[in-house]
C-alpha cells in the first residue's frame, strides 16, 4: 500500500510540527511568539489528513481483494521525510552569533523626538536604544551615564566583540541583528548570553551617523538564554 506511504510522511510532518510548536518551546529558535499557534493548526491538520488517508487506504485495501494500488509516491515526497525526522529527534540550534557575524547589523531609526531617560543607573537600555541614541540623539543623553544591556557575544577583531540581539520579523529567514560593539571584559565563547554595564566607548561625534556604536564594559555577567532571544528587549534581572 504505497498510499500508506504518503499518509505516513503526513503523519510525520504533522507530529514534528506538533513536537515542537505544543509540546515545546523549540518552534521559538525560528518563528516569533506569535506564530505557534498556526504551527499547532498546521501539525493537527497534517497529523488529521495522515490518519484519515491510512484509513481510507485500508477501507479500499479490504474491499478491492488484493490489498494493494499501484500508484507510486512522487520522489519530491521523500524529501518531508529527513525534516520531518529532524524535527522529532534533532531540531536545528537556533541563529546566533555564526548568523550574525555574517550579516551587517540593522539599521535602527528613531522616527521620533528622543524622551528624557531615566536617572536609574546603570540604566537599562535595549540594544536598539542604545544605537539609536548614540548616532540620533543630538542632546548626547547618554554621554556620561552607565547603560545596561543583556545579549549574546559575537566575537570580533582586536580584543573586542559584539553584544548581539536577533530580531525577526517573521521567521529565521528575515533574521535581522543589532550589535554594540564592547571593548573589555573577559573573552567569552561565541554565543554566550551576557549582561554588560558600562559608558559609551567614544568615536565619531555622539548624536550623528559617525558616532561608535560602542560600549565600554566594566562588568560583564553571564545570564541564561531567555526562551524567545529574538526579542530586542531589556536587560534580564
Amino acid at each position: 500500500m504505497k498510499r500508506s506511504l504518503q499518509a505516513g510522511l503526513l503523519v510525520l510532518c504533522g507530529l514534528g510540527l506538533l513536537h515542537i510548536s505544543l509540546f515545546t518551546d523549540l518552534c521559538l529558535r525560528y518563528v516569533k511568539e506569535g506564530m505557534r499557534p498556526l504551527l499547532i493548526a498546521s501539525g493537527v491538520v497534517l497529523l488529521l489528513l495522515g490518519i484519515a488517508g491510512a484509513l481510507l487506504d485500508r477501507g479500499e485495501g479490504a474491499g478491492d481483494g488484493h490489498g494493494h494500488d499501484h500508484s507510486g509516491v512522487p520522489r519530491v515526497a521523500w524529501l518531508l521525510l529527513l525534516p520531518a525526522l529532524s524535527l522529532l529527534f534533532y531540531a536545528p540550534p537556533a541563529l546566533g552569533a555564526y548568523t550574525a557575524a555574517r550579516q551587517p547589523a540593522k539599521a535602527v531609526v528613531h522616527d521620533s523626538d528622543f524622551d528624557p531617560l531615566p536617572r536609574t543607573s546603570p540604566l537599562p537600555m535595549t540594544l536598539s536604544d542604545f544605537t539609536s541614541r548614540v548616532r540620533q540623539d543630538r542632546g548626547q543623553a547618554v554621554k556620561g551615564r552607565t547603560v545596561r544591556m543583556t545579549g549574546f557575544v559575537t566575537p570580533g577583531d582586536g580584543g573586542s566583540w559584539e553584544l548581539t540581539r536577533i530580531i525577526l520579523n517573521c521567521c529565521a529567514a528575515d533574521a535581522q541583528s543589532v550589535k554594540v560593539r564592547v571593548y573589555g571584559g573577559p573573552a567569552l565563547p561565541a554565543d554566550t548570553w551576557v549582561t554588560v554595564t558600562g559608558t559609551w566607548h567614544p568615536g565619531g561625534t555622539l548624536g550623528t551617523g559617525s558616532a561608535a556604536v560602542a560600549l565600554d564594559a566594566r562588568t560583564v555577567t553571564k545570564v541564561p538564554r531567555p526562551v524567545n532571544g529574538y526579542q530586542d528587549a531589556l536587560p534580564l534581572q
